[in-house]
């Protein structure tokens, strides 16, 4: 079997590796920070992710982590009222053969990452930062990537996951920095001890708003409550988790009805993001080298998708190359050709549902209303099983 280099040691890139350990391949992971770990708080898997997860080993782990919670509801932030909700037990279980749970970042990465520091077809390197690539052309045979110390290594392939900004993409793709959305976003984790009982809920709560959304689900187990604040304020610069005053925080919804505010006034230690993505592309390859996670597809958080589409992506890419190496250029490509629509799609979505159902003013939100409010839960499933239904084999 090949010997595999993966650029990126987060959630993709280690799904990735060890996906493809399993098909027999060597897999040397190149991580630009020292040491592995994952930032973040809480994200949201649906059955798609828990399919993907299974398949590459760790199924079990994440699941004793996970918080399994009741439904997704979407409720007016000005008013407090009740808008839609979708279950997310019995009936849409039953459908999707797997549950809709919510994590912390930490609780998808440590499993991943305990399973490639066992395997031993599996190297992590800390440190190994992959600023270019090079290759003298498919009928080498081989790939080599170059680190920021200067050193180069080769193999037969080599797989770009070092995410948004990705210096893989940068030379395959050459669209340059990621498209500022003009969104920013506010987290901070909350200990459930200090949330009132009342407002203890165990769903993905969602307040939408004019130009703005707030949402709360329990992370850690129960254990902490996570907030996250988003505005549509036209931000043009890209901010990375910048620490921010409450006050700040808070004077940034004043909209807010009494419930929602409630909640948001828990929140201390705040820090803010300006959402980015990019556009899809049709070119996910270069020979011997191809991307994956956000290397390939960024895409804006309203989905709840990003981590769901690299873990399929994961899938994916181990199957295509279960192979020897005189194919895998070829299979890269067939790697890249079922991947592209389904995530270009959901992109795509994620945008939409931003404009069309977290931030609608006005007439636009009552006929969102409207809309959603006329959905029974089947309803519900059908428009989403596109999505929470993949089937990787």
């Amino acid at each position: 079997m090949a010997n595999i280099l993966i650029a990126g040691g987060g959630i993709g890139g280690l799904a990735a590796a060890l996906g493809l350990a399993g098909r027999g391949h060597r897999v040397t992971v190149l991580e630009r920070r020292e040491t592995f770990t994952e930032l973040g708080a809480g994200i949201q898997l649906g059955p798609n992710a828990f399919h993907a997860l299974d398949l590459l080993g760790v199924g079990a782990q994440v699941r004793d982590r996970a918080v399994y919670i009741d439904e997704l509801r979407l409720m007016d932030g000005t008013t407090d009222e009740w808008i839609a909700s979708m279950p997310l037990a019995g009936d849409y279980r039953t459908r999707f053969g797997n549950p809709y749970a919510v994590v912390q970042r930490s609780d998808v990465y440590e499993p991943l990452l305990d399973g490639c520091r066992s395997h031993p077809l599996i190297e992590l390197r800390g440190g190994s930062q992959v600023v270019a690539y090079e290759q003298r052309g498919q009928g080498s045979g081989e790939v080599t990537a170059v680190l920021g110390s200067g050193e180069r290594l080769s193999g037969a392939a080599l797989i770009g996951a070092d995410g948004i900004r990705s210096a893989v993409r940068r030379q395959l793709v050459g669209d340059g920095d990621p498209r500022v959305s003009g969104h920013t976003i506010y987290r901070t984790v909350v200990p459930v001890e200090q949330v009132p009982e009342e407002l203890r809920w165990n769903t993905v709560t969602l307040w939408a708003g004019p130009k703005w959304h707030f949402v709360h689900y329990p992370i850690g187990g129960g254990a902490w409550l996570n907030l996250a604040a988003t505005r549509d304020d036209g931000a043009q610069v890209a901010v990375v988790g910048q620490p921010t005053g409450r006050d700040h925080v808070l004077n940034e919804f004043p909209e807010l009805g009494e419930t929602a505010r409630r909640l948001l006034e828990l929140g201390r230690d705040w820090k803010a993001w300006v959402l980015c993505d990019r556009d899809p592309v049709e070119v996910w390859t270069d020979g011997r080298v191809a991307l994956l996670g956000d290397a390939a597809h960024p895409m804006l958080q309203y989905a709840a998708q990003g981590a769901c589409q690299a873990l399929e992506d994961a899938v994916v890419l181990a199957e295509s190359l279960d192979c020897c190496e005189d194919t895998v250029v070829q299979r890269l490509e067939k790697y890249s050709a079922e991947r592209r629509e389904r995530t270009a799609r959901t992109q795509l979505v994620a945008r939409e549902i931003g404009r069309r159902l977290y931030h609608p003013v006005g007439e636009a939100a009552r006929e969102r209303n409207a809309m959603l409010t006329g959905l029974s839960a089947d309803d519900m499933f059908d428009k989403v099983a596109w999505l929470h239904g993949a089937d990787l084999g």
